[in-house]
């Protein structure tokens, strides 16, 4: 048996992000623009064009034509899919229009900007000269993108109790739970599911503002039969009901929190001698290697995050000098009071000079490099501030040996503002990496602990060897967004700037019977 209630106005969904697409508006305005009419000013357009591939571009939007103006407002925003595991590469260009039909080959060219969208929401307005296609400055133009995400991350709360349920159980009472169903075109669809016997909790399930109803059904967990026409079999009541602001990874990335990024190599003696081919160390003419790949492939999209691209990269399972004792933490420049590199090519430049100066070793422990990076993450929660968050990632190329201290440092750390992509590469057994990618159970300490959440996600090189380069960040990247918000929204740590409302916006709903 079961008892169902229609609400109007509501319509449930579960909350992850990466299931729906987020949308980004772009508002673009120009000053000082060239004056390339002789008896007026410039009717300048701006259109907006994507990378797809290496030189083909295509456009995806432009805003109207402002007559007779030199630093135009554009009215018309240009909306965009936004992506965070991809470099979504940009060129705004601006155009004098001199034809009724907007006809940009008949146009005067005043200037483009090349940048990524990654770029765009790290700052939330980001302001840059115009340069003409050889790069030279157009004058004194300028042009200012604001980012906004299209998104409404009102969510209602709900706290239901049931009362006078049939009994349905011979031997006992029943054990209820309840499901929310949301109205599809098809449909009545499965949305969430509470566990049996517990209150809902504000965050197990979210239901979000829009025009279809939400479905609520309480059933017996042991006797899932349900009777058709079935009357009087108990009484459903929403004792509480508030609407929240569930804060998304846009909220916290334009609000100022900053993206950290770690690199951690596998120096050990089985990546074989970098001096021949067969090792994995071994960069070939190309100046390429599997482990310079996943740092180009995962850095490109992770340096938009991070304001000052200084990316501390440290090597582990190396004998380094002056002593050759083994080492599981070193920076790669040698410095150990400054281990940052300057960008992506500073740490690919730091890596390329460290390894003739080292000796491969071992063994492969992962607990020196995890914990380094929660010290940093500990101290950045200390501030109760959606500031700062870190990422590591480690490209090794064996079996880890300290399974049970990484195991406790990854379930140590799933309490912190982290999260860790491991790639491996060459072609080893990777199983003992699959286990730590909580994907398929919760990950527990030598001590029983559980992991607050899933912070690890492991991919094998080898997956992406014929594929795009692009594919490798997609995949260990895409978890990223929802591991952010969900730490903060979970913490209860609000965007630094936001213009976002804090207050419930309804009071609790009255018993609904």
């Amino acid at each position: 048996g079961c008892f169902r209630a229609a609400m109007a106005a509501v319509g449930v969904q579960q909350t992850r992000v990466a299931d729906c697409v987020t949308k980004v508006s772009l508002s673009i305005s120009c000053d000082h623009l060239l004056d390339m009419d002789a008896f007026s000013k410039s009717d300048p357009l701006c259109v907006l064009f994507m990378n797809s591939s290496e030189n083909h571009w295509f456009e995806v939007g432009r805003t109207e034509k402002i007559e007779n103006c030199l630093s135009p407002k554009f009215s018309k925003p240009i909306v965009l899919d936004y992506y965070f595991e991809m470099v979504q590469k940009l060129r705004f260009e601006v155009h004098d229009i001199d034809t009724e039909n907007c006809s940009l080959q008949e146009a005067d060219f005043l200037g483009q900007l090349e940048c990524t969208l990654g770029q765009i929401v790290s700052s939330r307005k980001l302001t840059k000269p115009l340069v003409k296609k050889d790069k030279m400055p157009a004058g004194k133009g300028t042009i200012t993108i604001c980012a906004e995400e299209m998104t409404d991350n009102r969510v209602v709360a709900f706290e239901v109790a049931a009362r006078k349920l049939d009994k349905k159980d011979f031997f006992g009472k029943s054990d209820p739970f309840l499901e929310f169903y949301k109205q599809t075109e098809t449909g009545w669809q499965l949305a969430h599911r509470t566990e049996v016997g517990k209150k809902v909790h504000p965050d197990a399930c979210m239901l979000c503002f829009s025009s279809s109803q939400a479905e609520f059904e309480c059933i017996n967990s042991k006797k899932k039969e349900k009777k058709k026409g079935y009357k009087n079999s108990g009484i459903i009541i929403i004792k509480k009901s508030k609407v929240l602001w569930q804060y998304t990874f846009l909220d916290y990335i334009m609000g100022g929190c900053q993206i950290n990024f770690t690199i951690a190599i596998d120096f050990t003696g089985s990546n074989g001698d970098p001096k021949f081919p067969q090792s994995l160390h071994y960069i070939n003419p190309q100046g390429y290697n599997e482990y310079l790949a996943a740092i180009w492939a995962v850095g490109n999209v992770i340096q938009d995050y991070d304001s000052d691209k200084m990316f501390p990269a440290f090597g582990f399972g190396a004998q380094i000098p002056p002593a050759w004792q083994v080492s599981h933490e070193f920076p790669i420049n040698f410095n150990p009071s400054n281990p940052f590199c300057a960008g992506v090519e500073g740490v690919v430049a730091a890596y390329q000079q460290c390894l003739p100066q080292v000796k491969l070793y071992g063994p492969t422990n992962f607990s020196p490099i995890i914990n380094h990076v929660a010290h940093f993450g500990r101290q950045a929660l200390q501030q109760q501030t959606a500031s700062q968050y870190f990422v590591l990632l480690i490209i090794t190329d064996g079996v880890i040996t300290d399974m049970d201290e990484t195991r406790n440092a990854i379930v140590n750390a799933s309490r912190l503002p982290m999260s860790i992509i491991i790639v491996g590469v060459g072609g080893a057994d990777f199983s003992a990496m699959e286990f730590l990618d909580g994907d398929d159970g919760v990950l527990r300490s030598t001590t029983g602990e559980n992991a607050m959440r899933d912070i690890v996600q492991f991919v094998p090189f080898r997956k992406f060897q014929n594929c795009p380069k692009e594919l490798l960040a997609q995949s260990v990247l895409a978890e990223i967004p929802d591991q952010v918000s969900g730490f903060f929204n979970t913490m209860n740590l609000k965007p630094l700037e936001s213009c976002t409302p804090t207050s419930d916006l309804s009071a609790s709903a009255p018993p609904l019977l």
